[in-house]
């Protein structure tokens, strides 16, 4: 009989923690999630004070039913899921689950959490049990049936007001609502021209000082706006320069640049954006794998980081204590201050672990590593042990020098600035990753030559160089991450899934690394903030996190949350589901007569974003497409036509057309004739479809760009499958064609297609499969 039972979420902790209890412990994994709301929209009773109805997850039953049945026969069972509202969630849903089935009688639950998985921290965790936190559970619920409603309520109006498939999210539709607004400041923007004048200086070596005083005036930005009065101003310097400046000031400072916090999960996030090229998705789930622990050979599965969803900046006094013993050892007592660095937390509710990502231990060394990580978790597993190893060294001293030269006759200055490096400090382990929406001038590591008062430098030219103000740039993921982070919105467990469910929408692509919102995200935006624009405030969504925080503390109850919430945002439903039509939201008058009929022209949406139609329509289908250009719309060239063909249906000409999913040719008949096929040839598998028997089988692809393999005449032959048809009888059942699967868990195999049969080989083994 086992007398202990410990659950957790995934395997892999499992096999970690296993080491460290020993053979009295059972480990299992509940593999995440075990129930969630009922996929109907009454799963959620707002009449019965929000009473909501829970499921088991399918693909997690068999999970659940091995926990029963070890829970059968223990006498203490250990809740071990994530220190987070979403692991004590899992954590009371797992304690339901066996509540329901009758195997808690005469049972001690406890409930367990640790921030990093240590022997020391798993021991210490299990000698010291509690009970489920309620407050913590009640604020993930809550979360989840806000994140409901909403979705239930809110996607089925943008089927009705925008095009069917839609869906709106609570915390998403802000976070949308950031991208497109930018983009429309960078569309509205109105560059303006300015000119620098620069002297390019020699004192044993070239160096440049900046214009700072022209005729006794001080430069601005905007000093010079166009060529005529920057070639003015540059005749004048130079004849008053006589090809001398003269050093009039030196101003000599040292600053101190302070070492950064240690990672919390929002910084981790950007900085890996930044330093290591990764998402914030990709971020996480490394993360993720390095907490539950590596296997690094005779020392087993070893947690190699702590907790990493956190807004806590704070170490544990362990942990400081023995990073500050390696830094003495390994960089002397000069990289030590004499005290030890001590973070406020930022956020006001800074809540899920109570400490900053950092390594479980510090000598755990990166380079000592290297055989047992990946090249990916190595890198960010290096990044976080830097960044903790520097906020615990003593700061930076940087020199730096302003030199200001004058004309003779003091009319104009120029200044030059130079930095450099006194004395590393934490530099000599973590360099800070510079914000790639910052300025890139920079005077760091530019030494100046040393100079006099008073003494004249030869000047080898004055320069003019011109220059265009530049409109704010798109948001990357690290900078997206940031003004959430800023804003309120969202929490640091929801970041990343907030990031990839916009671009799972189509709501926004990556364009060279920066958001950029599609036609269908802009509609939805648009309507959004014009119907629900209090909503998608910025400071409503913070205002909601803040309250999901204070129940997570115990301070107000959820129920009047929700209440408070729910009246309303219904009220706003019914009143715009009644009082808006669909050509409101999707048509964008335009003050231009069609060429066809005479009536107004529209702005529209469509299946492949926005186009300018008839508003006549359907009595007139006069369309035209429009594209951005150099930040302008104009109008797409005419579609090619298909030479040497018309199309089988009508007779009308064919044309190259780009859609949603690329070119394809269709007719131009359309939406009269609804003809379409193919840019290019599928490919021919030489092989004849056995359902049909006309066709043969050919390569196609999915909407989604996955290859799969159907009959010539598919989709009025709907013989397809996955993996590509084999031209080889199957021995038991005789079907004519064989598959040739491949998977990461089988290999390679002949299948055969018809699902009666059970014919299988694996062609990576030689023996043969059985035949009974």
């Amino acid at each position: 009989m086992t007398k202990n039972l410990v659950i957790v979420e995934s395997p892999a902790k499992s096999k970690t923690i296993k080491k460290y209890l020993g053979s009295d412990f059972e480990i299992l994994a509940s593999y995440g999630h075990v129930r969630d709301l009922e996929p109907k929209e009454a799963s959620i009773d707002v009449e019965d004070n929000f009473k909501m109805k829970y499921q088991l997850i399918e693909r997690n039953k068999r999970h659940i039913d091995v926990i029963k049945k070890a829970a059968k026969t223990a006498n203490h069972i250990y809740l071990a899921t994530d220190p987070d509202r979403e692991g004590e969630a899992i954590s009371w849903h797992i304690y339901e689950l066996l509540n329901d089935a009758n195997l808690l009688k005469n049972k001690i639950v406890h409930r367990i959490a640790f921030n990093e998985i240590t022997k020391s921290a798993v021991t210490a965790a299990v000698a010291n049990p509690r009970t489920l936190a309620m407050e913590l559970v009640n604020a993930q619920q809550a979360r989840r049936a806000l994140d409901f409603l909403v979705g239930f309520k809110l996607s089925p109006l943008l089927w009705k007001k925008v095009r069917r498939g839609l869906s709106a999210g609570r915390v998403q539709s802000p976070a949308l609502r950031m991208i497109v607004e930018r983009e429309l400041e960078i569309e509205g923007f109105q560059s303006q021209e300015y000119w620098s004048i620069t002297a390019e200086l020699k004192k044993r070596k070239k160096f440049f000082a900046k214009l700072s005083q022209f005729n006794y005036q001080k430069c601005e930005q905007f000093s010079f706006t166009n060529e005529t009065q920057a070639i003015q101003a540059l005749d004048i310097i130079k004849k008053d320069t006589n090809d001398e400046l003269i050093v009039h000031s030196i101003d000599k400072k040292q600053k101190r640049r302070n070492p950064l916090p240690p990672f919390i999960t929002s910084t981790l996030q950007q900085d890996a954006v930044r330093k290591l090229g990764f998402t914030t998705k990709k971020t996480m789930m490394l993360a993720q794998q390095l907490y539950e622990g590596i296997d690094l050979g005779a020392q087993g599965a070893v947690g190699l980081i702590t907790y990493m969803r956190t807004d806590s900046t704070s170490l544990s006094q362990d942990a400081i204590s023995e990073i500050r013993t390696f830094i003495a050892k390994e960089y002397d007592q000069d990289h030590l201050p004499s005290k030890e660095q001590i973070y406020k937390t930022k956020s006001q509710n800074a809540q899920e672990a109570h400490e900053a990502i950092r390594p479980t231990s510090v000598l755990h060394k990166p380079q000592d590593l290297k055989t047992f990580l990946t090249n990916d978790q190595l890198k960010l597993y290096d990044l976080i042990w830097k960044r903790t190893v520097a906020c615990q060294m003593i700061h930076a001293l940087m020199d730096t020098v302003a030199i200001e030269f004058m004309t003779e006759n003091k009319a104009h200055a120029f200044k030059a600035t130079g930095s450099v490096i006194a004395k590393p400090g934490f530099l000599a382990v973590y360099q800070e990753a510079k914000d790639e929406d910052a300025s890139v001038d920079s005077d760091e590591g530019l030494i100046l030559p040393t100079v006099k008062e008073g003494e004249k430098i030869p000047v080898i030219d004055i320069i003019g160089k011109q220059h265009f103000t530049e409109p704010p740039p798109r948001y990357s993921e690290a900078s997206l991450v940031k003004a959430l982070e800023e804003y309120g919105i969202g929490r640091p467990s929801t970041y990343a899934t907030i990031i990839s469910t916009l671009q799972q929408r189509d709501y926004v692509i990556l364009e060279k690394k920066r958001f950029k919102p599609t036609d269908v995200g802009r509609i939805v935006n648009s309507f959004l903030t014009n119907y629900f624009h209090h909503y998608v405030e910025y400071s409503f969504t913070a205002k909601l996190e803040d309250e999901l925080d204070n129940i997570a503390e115990g301070k107000i109850d959820w129920i009047p949350v929700l209440k408070q919430f729910w009246e309303p945002f219904i009220n706003q439903i019914t009143s715009i589901d009644e009082s808006i039509k669909k050509s409101d939201v999707t048509h964008e008058k335009m003050d231009e007569d069609c060429p066809e009929c005479g009536h107004k022209l529209s702005i529209r949406l469509g299946r492949s974003g926005r186009f300018i139609g008839c508003t006549n329509y359907p009595a007139c289908t006069y369309t035209r497409a429009i594209v951005k250009d150099n930040e302008e719309s104009v109008e797409k060239e005419a579609p090619e036509i298909v030479p040497d063909r018309k199309c089988p249906e009508c007779e009308s000409d064919l044309l190259i057309k780009q859609g949603r999913y690329g070119k394809f040719i269709g007719c131009s008949g359309y939406p009269k004739c609804k003809h379409m096929e193919p840019l290019e040839k599928p490919k021919d598998l030489g092989i004849q479809c056995p359902k049909c028997k006309k066709n043969n089988f050919v390569e196609k692809k999915s909407r989604k760009g996955k290859v799969f393999y159907a009959c010539a005449g598919f989709p009025k032959c709907k013989n397809s499958f996955w993996y590509p048809p084999i031209q080889e009888e199957c021995p038991k059942c005789h079907s004519p064609i064989l598959l040739h699967k491949t998977t990461k868990k089988d290999g390679e195999q002949k299948v055969c297609p018809n699902t009666e049969c059970d014919y299988s080989i694996n062609l990576n083994q030689t023996e043969q499969p059985t035949m009974e």
